[in-house]
């Protein structure tokens, strides 16, 4: 694990000095011709996301007929830092990464089965005993991370009002001093459940129920203990001085996306069918949980 992850940083080093390194804020050239890019989230292995990453930027070029530059930041703190200077255009994003984000607007959303929400889910190896979240009480477990919507906050929020921890909101108040471990992704925390260092993990529900995130061989060691939400799905942000035409070029060819035969690279990189919605709409049910959830 450690191998991949510093393989991981290198890579992304090398990315980022090659399509940012010395780069202008994109605002800064011309509208019809400045190169366009393109941020997503480092939550699968590096592998893949490097392959997502170039059919990527050949679709979008082609779609764009300007140059599109895809890059994968380290986390989702970079992607709303390149929308403040300028850096990056258009970034993917969890609905709390967009709520932190300052300098974008959602442009389009996820849906999943007719919806913009999904579900939270605690993952467990299928031989343990658990059935309920509170069967988990005093067990190591794993959250995806600090930041995550699926993987930490909805999770949190839901142990509240379940009664299991107090107006804290302190994980440890349920399960115990020294056993809540923070990932840096999805990934990262499923790897601490197959490793036996935790008991469960919280996840986005997709990283068991599709083969997006885990080997066939690891999602069947695996099975959902509880699951929790609503979610707002994931958003397709984009900096918020970018607008008229260009906007909405970029809109209508990321929406082709939803066409046959784009809809594999859409799988890939967001998931599920791309939408249009009411950004204050989408967000709401996470702002419900940020109320009770410390940040």
């Amino acid at each position: 694990m450690l191998k991949t992850l510093s393989l991981f940083v290198v890579v992304v080093a090398v990315i980022t000095i090659g399509c940012g390194g010395g780069q202008t804020p994109s605002n800064s050239a011309s509208p019809g011709t400045q190169k366009v890019v393109v941020a997503l989230k480092p939550d699968k292995n590096p592998d893949q996301m490097l392959a997502e990453r170039d059919s990527a930027s050949r679709f979008l070029t082609e779609k764009l007929g300007r140059p599109v530059e895809v890059i994968i930041p380290l986390s989702a703190a970079v992607i709303n830092e390149g929308f403040s200077n300028g850096t990056i255009d258009i970034g993917y994003l969890s609905a709390n990464d967009l709520i932190n984000a300052k300098d974008a607007d959602a442009l389009l959303v996820g849906e999943i089965n007719g919806k913009t929400t999904y579900k939270s889910y605690w993952l467990a190896l299928k031989d343990k005993p658990y059935n309920s979240v509170e069967d988990l009480r005093g067990k190591p477990i794993a959250f995806a991370s600090r930041t995550s919507t699926s993987g930490f906050i909805i999770p949190l929020w839901d142990l509240r009002k379940r009664g299991l921890v107090s107006e804290k909101a302190d994980p440890e108040e349920f399960f115990g001093k020294g056993n809540v471990f923070f990932g840096t992704g999805y990934v990262s925390a499923v790897e601490r459940v197959l490793s036996g260092e935790a008991e469960a993990a919280a996840v986005s529900y997709y990283v068991l129920d599709e083969n997006k995130h885990l080997t066939e061989e690891q999602r069947g060691k695996l099975k959902k203990v509880a699951e929790q939400g609503d979610v707002p799905t994931h958003i397709i942000a984009v900096r918020k001085n970018l607008t008229g035409a260009d906007r909405d070029r970029l809109k209508t060819a990321l929406l082709s996306m939803n066409d046959a035969p784009n809809t594999e690279l859409r799988d890939k990189l967001f998931t599920s069918r791309l939408v249009e919605t009411d950004q204050e709409s989408h967000l709401r049910p996470l702002r419900e949980a940020l109320i009770v959830v410390p940040r």
